[in-house]
């Protein structure tokens, strides 16, 4: 199994018909967390990465301390960002 690549700020990977993809770019707009969006569905290269990874379930978030959150809550997001949710 391939592993994502750990990026220099919070990388959300999403698609724009995913709740919890919108609800989770929220939160971090609302903390003022940095982060880079990829929509796996304009980006077949950030898709196939996150398949020969083998994550299913979106958002996936990764963070530049390698952690990878998949559909993480408000709470999980503010443990990992060091922001109070």
């Amino acid at each position: 199994m391939a592993v994502l690549p750990t990026p220099p700020i919070v990388t959300v990977y999403g698609a724009e018909w995913c709740g919890d993809c919108r609800r989770a770019k929220r939160f971090l707009d609302s903390v003022g967390v940095p982060y880079r969006y990829v929509d796996l569905e304009a980006d077949p290269a950030a898709q196939q990465l996150v398949d020969d990874a083998g994550f299913r379930a979106i958002p996936i978030i990764v963070t530049p301390a390698g952690q990878v959150l998949i559909e993480p809550s408000n709470d999980e997001l503010a443990r990992v960002v060091g922001s109070a949710a």
